[in-house]
């Protein structure tokens, strides 16, 4: 099938962008990060252009995830 080598690569980085997608979606979440943190950060506009893609950052995580459970399996 795959290349076990390009396999564990890929599977490194989709770790690392699980954590770096859960971050965003934490730091893009009103409920996650607390309202006076959220209160704060909604007076800048680029938070609001930020907070406008919190769907998609879950999409972004949920897909990651996936990537890197099937290599997983498939590596060990």
């Amino acid at each position: 099938m795959i290349n076990q080598v390009i396999a564990g690569k890929i599977l490194f980085i989709a770790g690392i962008t699980n954590i770096i997608f859960i971050l965003l979606v934490f730091l893009s979440c009103h409920c996650l990060s607390g309202s006076k943190i959220f209160n704060w950060l909604s007076k800048y506009n680029w938070y609001k252009k930020f907070y406008s893609k919190h769907c998609y950052l879950w999409w972004a995580f949920f897909i990651s995830v996936f990537i890197h459970t099937v290599l997983a399996f498939y590596l060990f």
